[in-house]
């Protein structure tokens, strides 16, 4: 397939121009039409939210607050009321704007002034939910409303529809994840051309999958929530997988391939993994299926979508642009060099090896450090309390967090929060006098009976991120409705999000049980290893604890909020353990697969797990930590994105990253690696022979027929393994083996370090030697009808790695 889109490059790219034009057409066309579906079936909130839905359909539509303040006399004063009420009427004769309640008219309007006269507050109620008002109307009714402002007098508002006039233009968080990782990858490349192919493929595939998923949104439900984190994860695996690819065939040309066959080749391996660590994000988002909540669906399928396009952009895309550039994928001066001083030769040196070399040798220290750093990294999570963001997070600068703060000021902080007990039947007047007299209710009003079901609002003394709002809840379900002989059900935001915090608490055991299940099973398959899957598991957890250890420092503890621009603390937004788990265990996977297929591909040459580990670190840790560093910038650039729950998955996610790739892949997987020995290896004879084949690796070539013949005459290849100041070198294992990597025979050097290993046949096979303290060697050797004389030399600091 790499082969055809290469040379049939001008058909895949008009295929590719064609889909992202006609997708995004018909997106621009069709429109949105996102529903945040947060009830959750058979829990009292929804059977409150059911029940308020057929006795009051007239208040479907959103309501927002206008809150104004007085800094001396009352808000009863002409003076204010002479500004105020104008703006309210020009407010309520607005298209859109279904009513205003006034604390000016009515019997009612009194309760909306504060005690002490300087606080009051106006409700306008939308014809549409929120996310369906448009945001010119939104926007007059802020102008109209703070235009009444003069000195002495605050204006300010809050609601759903109002927060949607904060938030930044759309794309800023993604066109500054762009722009990082552009940075990052010419830092990596050295060439624009380089470059600009990650970049291009993610946009594509990004692209396709936002335009895809708000035309999916008119025939399923799918939350607002999904096309961002759709981005997150669309935008850090799209430029990644192509980044692995691109460097793989760099490398190759580099070595002397034909620019067509380096393509071939890096998408016949590194394309492999790409599809294969595609995979293993998709199991871990449809991981969140397990959870039974319809709110989850529609996040599965935007982000599900987008990983898809991203691998199939990389495996298809990437070629034709790979074919389009030719040589130009190298820097002028990596083209200059090649052609003066020829192809690099075939081994990893520099600061990666180095430092793989030194994890071999102090495989315990490394392992230590890394696993002391990542314990106390986690320590945080015991304290992780699930719950719900609302506009008291919001920065102090904003109109929702001012009007949010005088309503608390003015009217007890559980006013922002009402609880709604919804009476379906029995004395709902006598259910209001057990609720007033219960401990932590400030206010208590029953709105007159509608289609037989009364409505109690019910205003706690505490906000509604506070555990004692949480307790009074409790307190309602479990003691006083029943007590009451009444059948009603405790709703409202606050009980709802309590619902879906104690649902995910609850389910989420057998979630991480259900991800960590299929992920094991996918790389048991594909490495043929009981050890490395299981190693994989272990350190996904490790790194899910530390990653949300730092994120209940940050926005539960408000450790830097303030300084970041993300407002103020607050419990976890109680549905993001779910999502985060599910990229998390994704993008684990994938930095596991890129760095254990080489490692594997390494082992099935050589049979020799030092090596096969040092080559694989060696070779993988450089562009695993220029993936990774990638993917922090565009994580962390979701800051910016105005949402609270973005910049949580974002923050959380880029730390995830940076633990993952910095901490685990480069340090605690080799060095355990590196402890657990050959058993990484281990797979029971049994289990070998049911296990499907799945080779993250292409095949190997069809060995020559002398390779394995058992009827040639034998022969032999035998001489002295030395150093490289001529010394013998004692104690060396010398292994034979045919190029498909199975071992004929396996000797031990003698104390002048001689070796004699038998050949069945003549042919082409892989001589390997290594010793303690010293870098391995393997070489393809060619025998014929005689033995063959041929001496290794091994040396110290040099990794060499097998074509």
């Amino acid at each position: 397939m790499a082969r055809w889109c290469y040379r049939h490059r001008l058909v895949v790219l008009l295929l590719w121009v064609g889909t992202v034009f006609g997708v995004g057409f018909a997106g621009s066309a069709a429109g949105t039409d996102y529903a945040n579906t947060f009830s959750l079936p058979n829990t009292d909130s929804t059977r409150a939210y059911d029940l308020m839905e057929k006795a009051f359909p007239q208040s479907a539509g959103d309501t927002d607050t206008v809150v104004w303040k007085v800094d001396e006399g009352s808000v009863r004063d002409e003076s204010v009321r002479s500004r105020i009420e104008p703006a309210l009427k020009e407010i309520g004769a607005m298209k859109g704007v279904g009513e205003v309640t006034s604390p000016y008219t009515g019997a009612g309007g009194a309760a909306q002034i504060s005690e002490n006269g300087r606080i009051a507050y106006a409700q306008v109620t939308f014809v549409e939910q929120a996310n369906a008002v448009p945001k010119e109307l939104v926007e007059d009714v802020v102008d109209t409303a703070q235009a009444a402002e003069r000195d002495g007098l605050q204006v300010e508002l809050g609601g759903q529809a109002i927060t949607r006039t904060q938030e930044p233009p759309t794309g800023i968080a993604e066109m500054v994840g762009i722009v990082a990782a552009a940075i990052v990858l010419f830092l990596a490349f050295g060439s624009l051309f380089a470059m600009l192919l990650p970049l291009v493929v993610a946009i594509a595939a990004l692209g396709t999958g936002l335009m895809a998923t708000s035309l999916l949104s008119h025939v399923t439900d799918v939350p607002e929530v999904a096309p961002l984190l759709g981005s997150l994860i669309g935008l850090g695996v799209g430029i990644d997988y192509a980044l692995f690819i691109v460097t793989r065939h760099r490398r190759g040309i580099l070595r002397g391939m034909k620019p067509e066959e380096s393509a071939v080749t890096a998408l016949n391996t590194s394309g492999r993994a790409v599809l294969f660590a595609g995979g293993t994000v998709c199991i871990a988002l449809a991981g969140m299926l397990v959870m039974n909540m319809r709110f989850l669906d529609g996040v599965v399928i935007a982000t599900s979508l987008t990983v898809v396009l991203s691998v199939l952009a990389a495996v298809t895309l990437l070629p034709a642009l790979l074919g389009l550039l030719g040589m130009r994928v190298l820097s002028r001066r990596q083209r200059r060099k090649l052609a003066a001083t020829g192809p690099e030769p075939e081994h990893t040196s520099g600061l990666a090896a180095r430092w793989s070399a030194y994890v071999q040798r102090r495989p315990r220290a490394v392992a230590a450090g890394a696993l002391v750093v990542m314990v106390v990294l986690a320590l945080p999570v015991l304290s992780i309390r699930l719950g719900a963001t609302d506009q008291g997070n919001h920065q102090e600068s904003t109109t929702t967090r001012q009007a949010y703060d005088l309503l608390a000021e003015g009217f007890g902080p559980g006013f922002n929060g009402p609880l709604q007990v919804v009476v379906a039947d029995g004395d709902a007047q006598g259910l209001v006098s057990r609720i007033e007299s219960t401990e932590g209710v400030a206010q208590v009003a029953a709105v007159p009976p509608a289609n037989g079901v009364t409505l109690i609002q019910v205003v706690p003394t505490t906000s509604p991120q506070s555990e004692q709002t949480d307790q009074l809840i409790d307190r309602l379900r479990d003691d006083v409705i029943p007590a009451s002989g009444a059948e009603a059900h405790v709703g409202g935001v606050t009980a709802v999000f309590k619902d879906f915090a104690s649902v995910t608490g609850e389910r989420l055991p057998y979630f991480i049980g259900a991800i960590i299940t299929l992920g094991f099973l996918l790389l048991l398959v594909a490495f043929r290893s009981l050890v490395v899957p299981l190693t994989a598991a272990l350190m996904n957890l490790i790194a899910a604890a530390a990653s949300f250890g730092v994120l209940v420092a940050i926005f539960q503890w408000g450790w830097g909020t303030e300084l970041l621009g993300i407002g103020k603390e607050g419990p976890i937004t109680a549905f993001l353990p779910v999502i985060m788990l599910s990229l998390l265990f994704g993008l684990s996977m994938d930095y596991q697969v890129f760095l254990v297929s080489r490692m594997h591909e390494e082992w099935v040459h050589t049979k020799d797990n030092a090596r096969a580990v040092r080559v694989g670190l060696a070779e993988t840790s450089r562009v695993i930590n220029c993936a990774a560093l990638i993917m922090i910038c565009v994580f962390s650039a979701f800051v910016l994105s105005g949402d609270m729950e973005g910049a949580m998955a974002g923050i959380g996610l880029a730390a995830a990253v940076a633990l993952d790739a910095f901490i685990l892949r480069t340090a605690l997987v080799p060095a355990a690696m590196h402890l657990l020995g050959n058993s990484n290896w281990w797979l029971p004879q049994g289990l070998e022979k049911r296990l499907p084949h799945l080779a993250v690796e292409p095949k190997e070539d069809p060995v020559e027929p002398a390779d394995e013949a058992a009827d040639g005459p034998a022969s032999a290849v035998h001489g002295f393994v030395r150093d490289t100041d001529g010394e013998p070198v004692a104690g060396a294992a010398v292994t034979l083996l045919t190029k498909g990597g199975r071992q004929l025979d396996r000797v031990v050097s003698l104390a002048d370090g001689s070796y004699i290993v038998s050949v069945p046949a003549p042919g082409t096979y892989l001589l390997a030697a290594s010793a303690s303290s010293y870098a391995s060697r393997a070489r393809h050797v060619d025998v014929g009808d005689g033995p063959l004389v041929y001496d290794v030399e091994l040396a110290e600091g040099e990794l060499d790695a097998v074509n």
